[in-house]
């Protein structure tokens, strides 16, 4: 059996001989300096995080206290702190403490209590028979939060610190560049992810892109506003301009996911006519423990092997020869110059029943612009007598009806009156439409109702009786 300065031994053979007077003297005092493990004082005096690190040297040890011992005694130290910083109280009796931790044993309680004061994350006022939480307490709670949470994503997590930090004005260029880092990380693990090719990788890939996009897109005001106001701060500058390029190569990714994607889509292999495509075998391929049975069966079953005779083979080489192919494109000289045929531009006729209705309103106009006419009898005329005019001699049709009751909404229309030709014609005319809401039964052979109304020559006072 080996003795403990035989394994002291052991150690120092694989120890650098310039830590060695270092460590020899930790072992003997006990404690060490961050300077002692420093070849070059001055650039430890440089750095504004090891004066950080010095200057919280309470927290330091408090958290040493709190991590040091069995794996399972520090997970209870962590459990109690969560406990006592939640339960919404700054000084706890004994009895409290009790009934807080009663399915924990009591030597067990005792311990731990006794750690936290030793740490300064627990006092004891002996006046009133009390333990109180001190701020270092509340703090170090707060640094362990995700260690008391459900697992997140870990880019929210860093984006809610820095969103939070900026909003009070406490952010700092290194919470900037570890989220810039792990934008970094995400965008290397999807690169890898497209550039694998698998399309179960692909996918799930794609699942964390969009969660990190939308974190990205709901803080990017954030982010914006953390670029435009660190002037003046050259190390929270610098560290906003890396991190506005990694947002935008990780935003940038998209485009690369979604033509991996359709590459996949492409490669699928629908087997017949069943649905079944290749991906759907992958899948239940990996449901499957023991694939080596799979090709059990199939072992048993051979493949034999087809031959051709001679014979088939000289047809099928003939009728390849005998073949119709496209022949060669020849020389063809360009066409003489002909004459271009004569071309006459006609425009489309407009239906007769266009011209019908502006010559049977003009026909109305004249009669009662004329002298002699009674133009209080006939300064209105009903839409009925313009609408079911006879044409040709014989009974409108339904159609012909329909395409005069579209007509004459143009009577009286500005921008259609200054249209040439029949359309302009029926514009113009001195006549006003006015509907009703009366359906009025007709003893027509195509239309049995017609709504009732009314047309008005402009150039007559009709009687009030007529109004009405």
């Amino acid at each position: 059996m080996s003795t403990p300065n035989t394994k002291r031994d052991e150690v120092e053979r694989f120890l650098d001989k310039d830590l060695l007077p270092n460590l020899r003297s930790t072992l003997s005092e006990g404690e060490s300096a961050l300077s002692d493990y420093f070849r070059d004082t001055d650039a430890l005096m440089d750095s504004p995080v090891a004066w950080q690190v010095e200057n919280n040297a309470d927290l330091v040890d408090a958290l040493r206290s709190l991590f040091q011992g069995p794996a399972g005694l520090v997970r209870l130290r962590l459990w109690m702190l969560f406990t006592l910083v939640g339960q919404g109280k700054a000084f706890l009796v004994r009895e409290e403490l009790d009934q807080l931790f009663y399915a924990v044993r009591s030597e067990a309680v005792d311990s731990v209590i006794k750690r936290f004061r030793e740490a300064a994350l627990l006092t004891w006022d002996d006046s009133l028979r009390q333990h109180g939480l001190t701020p270092m307490a509340q703090h170090i709670a707060t640094m362990l939060t995700p260690v008391g949470q459900p697992v997140h994503d870990e880019l929210a997590g860093l984006l809610s610190q820095v969103v939070g930090a900026d909003q009070l004005g406490t952010l700092q260029g290194n919470q900037v560049h570890m989220l810039q880092a792990q934008l970094l990380r995400l965008h290397h693990e999807f690169a890898d992810a497209i550039a694998s090719g698998s399309e179960f990788r692909l996918r799930e890939a794609r699942k964390r892109y969009d969660r990190a996009a939308r974190l990205i897109d709901k803080a990017s005001d954030t982010i914006t506003a953390i670029i435009s106001n660190a002037r003046g701060q050259r190390a929270l500058e610098q560290a906003a301009r890396a991190l506005g390029l990694a947002q935008s190569r990780l935003l940038a990714m998209a485009s690369q996911f979604n033509r991996a994607l359709q590459q996949v889509d492409r490669q699928r292999v629908t087997l017949g006519t069943t649905g079944i495509a290749s991906t759907d075998v992958k899948l239940w391929l990996q449901t499957q423990t023991h694939l080596e049975r799979l090709a059990e069966v199939a072992l048993h079953r051979p493949v034999a092997l087809a031959v051709l005779a001679p014979h088939e083979m000289l047809d099928v080489t003939e009728a390849e020869f005998e073949r119709d192919r496209p022949e060669a494109l020849r020389f063809e000289s360009l066409p003489a110059a002909q004459i271009a045929p004569e071309g006459d531009l006609t425009a489309v006729a407009l239906p007769q029943e266009l011209g019908d209705l502006s010559a049977l309103l003009a026909e109305w106009a004249q009669i009662n612009n004329s002298p002699t006419a009674d133009t209080e009898g006939l300064a209105l005329r009903t839409v009925h007598a313009a609408l079911l005019a006879d044409a040709d001699g014989q009974a409108a049709r339904y159609a012909q009806v329909a395409y005069k009751a579209q007509l004459l909404p143009l009577l009286g229309d500005a921008q259609a009156q200054d249209l040439p030709g029949a359309t302009g014609d029926l514009a113009r005319q001195p006549w006003r439409l006015q509907w009703h809401n009366v359906l009025t039964p007709l003893a027509h052979p195509a239309i049995s109702h017609l709504s009732s109304g009314q047309l008005e020559h402009l150039n007559a006072t009709p009687s009030p009786e007529h109004h009405d």
